[in-house]
């Protein structure tokens, strides 16, 4: 075997060996244009054996909070030393801090401290926030670009960390063990009442989705059949009132009729059967958006 060839083929071993965690990407970007394409592209880049994924890039351009529900919504199902790199940066090229998270999990978070990180934060635990140097850490070449931190900043810092190339001490220096945080209900129960937030609407099919987990809902005593009354309030002003039934699943009522349920996640939600219950009453999601739910009397 010829030398050349022989450190080739070492070389690239030590990469793959590197390349232990997957790098996932999350962004508003779309992709009916290269931008995506870019951000892989640099960090294939750092290493052609990293596994380079797709958590969305259909997210609402803007939408922060949904971008954090996104990563809620995935990210503990992933390993830990996962590197999640997530750009919905509204505020890119302007003074918000460019971090990587560390949770108490094992996993990681790249990209702008602009509220992304809320709910994993909570929901994961925050060990370390180092800010990114960006003297060290940025794409070589790209310093008079200022608009596609994406590129430049966050998928090669992602790529980087996932593949073993820096450690996350060499990120930058370590800040206060805290991320900005979005405002929204926490999910309580009190005196037979729940109460919290619509974090997420259920696209594809309409189904309204709240922040209120099985354990609250479980101090109601709820049996299948059990009626319930949701309402729903936009900035604090009532938008829908109804009685639902508690069912297991959605064949359990009849076409076009509502159901309270779980989902996926074990929190209530509730849904029309095959129709769309967002559309037919105008709800959306967000921080502004909250819910009661009580028996009904």
């Amino acid at each position: 075997m010829r030398p050349s060839l022989f450190f080739l083929l070492v070389a690239g071993l030590v990469l793959t060996a590197r390349a232990q965690h997957a790098l996932v990407l999350q962004s508003d970007f779309g992709t009916k244009d290269g931008a995506v394409a870019a951000m892989r592209g640099i960090a294939f880049g750092v290493s052609p054996g990293l596994t380079i994924l797709d958590l969305s890039h259909e997210n609402t351009p803007y939408d922060i909070w949904e971008a954090a529900y996104r990563l809620k919504q995935a990210a503990e199902f992933w390993p830990a030393g996962t590197v999640f790199v997530s750009v919905v940066d509204p505020g890119v090229g302007t003074e918000r801090a460019s971090i990587v998270l560390r949770t108490k999990s094992g996993h990681y978070f790249v990209g702008p401290d602009n509220g992304t990180w809320t709910l994993v934060a909570e929901e994961l635990g925050v060990a370390a926030v180092r800010r990114i140097d960006e003297q060290v850490n940025r794409r070589p070449g790209s310093e008079k670009s200022y608009t596609f931190h994406g590129r430049d900043i966050y998928a090669f810092v992602g790529a980087r960390l996932a593949s073993g190339v820096i450690s996350y001490e060499q990120v930058g220096p370590l800040l206060e063990p805290k991320v900005v945080s979005l405002p929204y209900e926490r999910a309580s129960a009190a005196g037979g009442v729940l109460k919290g937030t619509i974090p997420q609407i259920d696209f594809h099919y309409g189904n309204v989705w709240t922040n209120i987990p099985d354990g609250f809902f479980n101090e109601l005593k709820p049996a299948y059949g059990d009626k319930f009354t949701v309402v729903v309030f936009h900035d604090g002003k009532e938008t829908y009132r109804g009685v639902i039934p508690y069912v297991r699943t959605f064949g359990d009522v009849k076409q076009g009729e509502p159901l309270l349920y779980l989902n996926s996640l074990l929190n209530v939600s509730f849904a029309l059967n095959r129709g769309s219950f967002s559309a037919k009453h105008g709800l959306a999601s967000g921080g502004d958006w909250t819910v009661r739910i009580e028996r009904a009397k």
